[in-house]
């Protein structure tokens, strides 16, 4: 139950309305526990009135009204209380929810690399309604039930001590029995949010990558596997329902155990003249009356159970530092940077790699420069770029901007001044506009049309049913690959970066149409830093430098010609091009 303990902070949020809550509780009670004293009342004065052949209709009406008056407030007083608690419940599952995402947001870029999607889909859905049901049910019901249990045991303890001593001997087995299978349930709630999270990965990987999935006609496949992943979370289910089912037959059992001594030892009573018929009438109705406080503890307890093994999960994530954050070193008074970068003997090495990914770099690229990293595939080229907006951490050497070391800049500030366009594009369901101005708060109609321009995706909305708000597809499925990387390099743009990270993404546009791109870019990126990560060489000979990675190192830098009249790696990539283009064109 320790997991719980981190609700503290929402319950004290909401502590006005959740003492109203608790308030309405005990109205309920007291207008619901002293009906069953009515009732024996009324049974005491129709066996009265029997006895006497004077039975008065008015009176037996009279209790009646009253019991009636006392359901119907103690009615108005549970509706209250599901009004209060039952709404906060939900106020603090939105909370719960918006506070997950946004700590989601804080962690660093490599959690999401080593965490699968629908794991923490499971997480923001599952686990969230099951901390709900604690926090709703949960508080309403334990309140309920335990003033119900204390007001209606000291009206028992008043009417006969002896016999409520005698009617609750069974009682503490209950205890015993909530304990034990309340373990089980714990363990097996556990096991069964993990297979849900499995089943929630592999269902959230099949709508993502169906066009694979029916290009390679694996659908039977992909239907076998979800299929079995599906069936064993209905055995765990069932392990848990199963668990959950012998919870009500024992508590039953022993609270008939309560009941029939009460019979017995309070019939001894009526017979010996010391407890009326409609005393021991009231007495039974109280009996009744705790059985459900005592069902509802087996109840609650199961469901705290459940919401505890979900917190646990939720905090294991919500407990986790992000690697890249503001430190005790950052200095809030940097509000910008001017682009001026410097690699001085960077090493970086992903986590659990058995050697590192970059190593011993050297580079200093000054503001307003156009630097292109070439090499082959797996050299580094990503890697390094990702360093620049701190996606990742160096873990060697130290990297610069502006001369000042990049841990001292805040976070928010240094990406703010960054527009980086990956290799793998991203476009939201959305319009066009909310695409492109997704990159800033307060980008214009006309800041949308420059971006456009520059990056050569104008054109195309015009040929686009609503143009720049036509809606495309999840992920941008609606456009061609050539398109998304346009779109992606216009929200780059609408930022006015300081420095501009291109990683790759000409890759789909023909070669006309880079060229473009590549000349206006030129235009607009002046005084501003640009970094073009290409394995076409007509992409990036104009830079003002090129470096050429091998293995994590920079083995080659210079200009287009310089590294061509070389003869290394860059000159083999030159060649290899030239001849591939005059392929193309015999």
């Amino acid at each position: 139950m320790k997991p719980l303990l981190r609700l503290k902070p929402y319950f004290l949020r909401y502590r006005r309305t959740l003492l109203w809550g608790v308030l309405t509780v005990v109205g309920s009670n007291l207008f619901t526990v002293v009906q069953p004293m009515f009732l024996g009342f009324a049974i005491d004065e129709l066996k009265t009135g029997i006895e006497s052949h004077a039975v008065v209709a008015g009176d037996l009406l009279m209790w009646a009204a009253i019991i009636v008056s006392f359901s119907v407030v103690a009615g108005v007083f549970t509706f209250l209380t599901r009004q209060t608690i039952i709404v906060v419940s939900r106020l603090i599952e939105f909370d719960l929810r918006n506070d997950f995402l946004a700590h989601m947001q804080r962690l660093s870029y490599s959690y999401y690399q080593n965490t699968p999607t629908g794991d923490l889909m499971a997480h923001a859905t599952n686990d969230i309604a099951a901390v709900r049901n604690v926090v709703g049910p949960g508080v309403m019901y334990p309140t309920d039930t335990l003033m119900t249990f204390v007001m209606v045991l000291a009206l028992m303890l008043l009417k006969d001590w002896q016999l409520t001593l005698l009617a609750l001997i069974p009682l503490p087995f209950v205890s015993f029995v909530v304990y034990q299978v309340g373990q089980k349930i714990h363990a097996k709630s556990l096991d069964r949010q993990a297979q849900f999270s499995l089943l929630t990965t592999r269902a959230q990987e099949n709508l993502s990558g169906i066009r694979v999935i029916k290009s390679y006609v694996r659908e039977a496949h992909e239907i076998e596997l979800f299929s079995k992943l599906s069936w064993d979370y209905l055995k765990k289910n069932l392990v848990l329902a199963r668990i959950q089912s012998l919870l009500w037959p024992l508590m039953f059992a022993i609270i008939g155990c309560s009941i029939i001594i009460t019979l017995y030892a309070g019939g001894l009573r009526v017979i010996d003249g010391r407890l009326s018929i409609g005393s021991l009438s009231a007495f039974l109705a109280y009996l009744v009356m705790l059985i459900w406080p005592v069902i509802a503890f087996g109840w609650v307890l199961s469901m705290l159970q459940q919401g505890a093994a979900s917190m646990e999960r939720l905090c294991k994530i919500l407990d986790t530092e992000p690697e890249i954050r503001n430190t005790s070193l950052t200095d809030s008074g940097i509000r910008g940077i001017e682009g001026e970068i410097e690699f001085r003997h960077v090493r970086f090495t992903h986590a659990g790699a058995p050697r590192p990914t970059l190593e011993e770099i050297n580079l200093k690229i000054s503001r307003g420069m156009t630097l292109a990293v070439v090499g082959y595939t797996g050299s580094g080229k990503t890697t390094l770029v990702n360093l620049i907006p701190r996606l990742y951490d160096i873990t060697g050497g130290q990297l610069l901007i502006d001369g000042t070391e990049i841990k001292r800049i805040p976070v928010e500030v240094l990406r703010a001044n960054i527009g980086y366009v990956p290799q793998e594009t991203f476009l939201f369901s959305d319009t066009l506009t909310e695409n492109i101005r997704y990159g800033t708060d307060d980008g214009t109609q006309e800041h949308i049309q420059q971006a456009a321009e520059i990056s050569q995706i104008a054109h195309d909305v015009l040929e686009f049913p609503n143009q720049f708000e036509t809606m495309i597809g999840e992920r941008g499925i609606t456009l061609s690959g050539g398109q998304k990387q346009r779109t992606s390099i216009a929200r780059a743009l609408i930022r006015q970066p300081k420095i501009l990270i291109l990683d790759d993404c000409l890759s789909a546009v023909d070669t006309y149409t880079e060229e473009e791109i590549l000349r206006r870019l030129r235009e607009f990126m002046k005084g501003r830093t640009s970094i073009i990560i290409s394995h076409r060489i007509s992409t990036v000979k104009d830079a003002d430098m090129i470096i050429v990675l091998d293995k994590g190192r920079i083995v080659e830098r210079g200009t287009h010609n310089e590294l061509v009249a070389r003869g290394g790696i860059y000159a083999d990539l030159n060649e290899k091009q030239l001849l591939e283009r005059e392929l193309e064109e015999l």
